[in-house]
């Protein structure tokens, strides 16, 4: 006699404080039963934990598919465990950013949808960033992300802003941190190779290393950067001073019109390429810098470091929508 075929598993990643609980656990058990699934795993996130046990004890119950309830720092921590296993991630976004789910198009005010689509859905390779990080004694750990990294103003932004009034009124609670990097025009010295060139040098106010393109509001920072092409694009912003800081601000503006209109992508293969923003593109990128300078990794700071080394690992996590 035959064993009855293995019913597949979901496993759900959920952080409680930016999901409702029992509504999800209601939707997800209702559609593993619809698709003769056997019961889902729920492994919670901690508030003394940034989600790497959940994820860690998720990826070790050998599910089919794991689902993602939380926002891009949740996912981030997943990606980290789950890569190179070949087991599907499904996210179901929450959380104030979802930059992820924007940069993909993945459905973010349809919980329903969404969980239906993580027992039905298709399956996507795509890459995951990595970021090597060393510290002032030395010591190097290693961190995934998916959607952006970032030194400079962008990662102060990350640790310096107050998450109380960031959760309440989003990105208008960046401007205090912006400001006070705008005037001060502080820009940090920084030795760069590229794909292992020689090294070279410059002064940048910040410095942002994408998997993907858009930042939040729809502001296209990186427009040829694609989550499963393997390489990674960047940009340095080095303003010279508020009109510098104009430039930038039209540069984006004029980004986005390039790539969501045909005639706007007709003008951005004619015209040549901005030198407000001129971005590069690199499977392998190193930063180091004569002061330890903050980093962030999907808009969640990662402290101060004196050298980050920044690759990716070739559709290195499936991910189903």
């Amino acid at each position: 006699m035959q064993d009855p075929p293995r019913q597949r598993t979901a496993a759900v990643v959920i952080n409680p404080v930016k999901t409702d609980p029992a509504r999800l656990r209601t939707l997800v058990d209702a559609e593993a039963s619809r698709n003769g699934w056997a019961p889902t795993r729920w492994f919670e996130t901690a508030a003394d934990d940034d989600g790497r046990a959940a994820a860690r004890e998720a990826a070790e119950s050998k599910p089919d598919v794991v689902l993602v309830a939380g926002g891009d720092g949740t996912l981030r921590v997943v990606a980290e465990e789950l890569r190179g296993t070949g087991v599907p991630v499904a996210l179901l976004p929450s959380g104030t950013g979802n930059l992820f789910a924007r940069n993909l198009g993945l459905t973010r005010n349809d919980v329903d949808s969404a969980v239906r689509d993580a027992f039905t859905g298709a399956d996507r390779p795509i890459d995951v960033g990595l970021a090597e990080l060393t510290d002032v004694d030395g010591s190097t750990t290693t961190h995934a992300f998916l959607v952006m990294a970032g030194v400079g103003l962008d990662a102060s932004m990350a640790a310096d802003t107050n998450a109380w009034v960031k959760k309440r009124f989003g990105w208008v609670a960046y401007s205090d941190p912006i400001a006070r990097s705008i005037v001060g025009n502080r820009q940090i010295p920084v030795r760069y190779d590229i794909d292992g060139a020689p090294t070279r040098t410059m002064h940048a106010h910040t410095i942002i290393v994408g998997n993907c393109g858009t930042l939040t509001a729809g502001v296209l920072l990186l427009p040829r950067a694609e989550p499963d092409d393997g390489i990674l694009d960047a940009v340095a912003f080095r303003p010279n001073g508020w009109f510098g800081w104009t430039k930038i601000g039209s540069t984006l503006t004029l980004n986005r019109f390039f790539s969501r209109t045909g005639f706007g992508r007709l003008l951005a293969r004619l015209l040549p390429r901005s030198r407000v923003l001129p971005t590069t593109r690199a499977r392998r990128l190193r930063l180091a810098f004569d002061e330890p300078e903050q980093v962030q990794l999907d808009g969640d700071p990662f402290g101060r470091v004196v050298a980050v080394t920044l690759s990716t690992h070739p559709h290195g996590l499936t991910l189903r929508a």
